[in-house]
């Protein structure tokens, strides 16, 4: 229940109000958050009333012009405000400053350690207490996962570079390696190849018999020919360190034109160091 002590006077009690606008008159009763006042002079006997909400209300001045203060207690029940009159001296003017509506701001206080129940939770009168907000936050990438870095190559057909394009990725042994191709080359007297080859052409001199002429092949380094078959997809493991290299398949690259586009995505998280 709130107590709030009010000053029963000839000179009216003072009610400044949060829009700047003052009342005077008696402050007679408080119930339901809201204040009744009655202003006139009553010289018929009858004085109008006027109510007003506690959240738009400033600040109260009584008037303690008699030494009497009237204590009106607002409670809960349905009998409504009772006045009961409480004789105390008071030889000063009091002001009450009124407390803000605590549904205005949120409640700071914090929860104390242990149980406690719901309804004696600080913060709770007039305001529905909320537990802090919490953030879920997405699970972290696996450190064995793949941390793939892609690099663009072109791959000509041709002889120029002595049949081996430098793709400028050194790779290291043990990592894992996705390359994709596409496009397609000429391999002379109205042949073309895309970059899986063409199974039913032969040719004797081809870098990898038994795979397609024309495809697109790969080695790790430039003093071995352990060669690796790309085609248009593959993903291996590096077998050694070194320069990847990607060239065709084919034995005579003299009369070849064109490229292949190719993209290598290798796993930066990968191989040994």
């Amino acid at each position: 229940a709130l107590i709030l002590s009010l000053s029963f006077a000839a000179i009216a009690d003072t009610v400044r109000q949060k829009d700047g606008s003052v009342i005077r008159g008696q402050v007679v009763g408080f119930k339901d958050q809201q204040f009744t006042v009655l202003i006139g002079s009553g010289a018929r006997g009858r004085r109008s009333t006027v109510t007003l909400y506690m959240e738009d209300v400033e600040s109260i001045e009584f008037d303690a012009a008699t030494g009497t203060t009237t204590s009106i207690s607002s409670n809960d029940d349905d009998d409504g405000s009772t006045m009961s009159g409480v004789t105390t001296p008071q030889s000063t003017p009091s002001s009450t400053q009124l407390p803000r509506p605590t549904a205005s701001r949120p409640s700071s206080t914090q929860p104390s350690s242990g149980t406690q129940s719901s309804n004696n939770r600080p913060g709770s009168t007039g305001s529905t207490s909320r537990p802090p907000a919490t953030t879920t936050r997405p699970s972290s990438t696996s450190a064995t996962a793949p941390n793939y870095v892609p690099i663009n190559a072109r791959v000509r057909g041709d002889n120029s570079t002595n049949g081996w394009t430098n793709s400028g990725l050194v790779v290291r042994r043990g990592q894992r390696l996705r390359v994709n191709a596409t496009g397609q080359v000429s391999l002379g007297n109205g042949r073309f190849s895309t970059p899986s080859g063409i199974g039913t052409l032969q040719d004797r001199d081809k870098l990898m018999q038994d795979e397609a002429t024309g495809a697109l092949i790969a080695v790790i380094g430039d003093d071995n020919n352990e060669f690796v078959f790309i085609g248009r997809t593959r993903e291996f493991i590096a077998q050694r360190d070194g320069v990847l290299f990607l060239g065709v398949n084919e034995g005579n690259l003299n009369d070849n034109t064109g490229a292949y586009d190719v993209v290598i995505e290798a796993d930066a998280s990968g191989g040994s160091r």
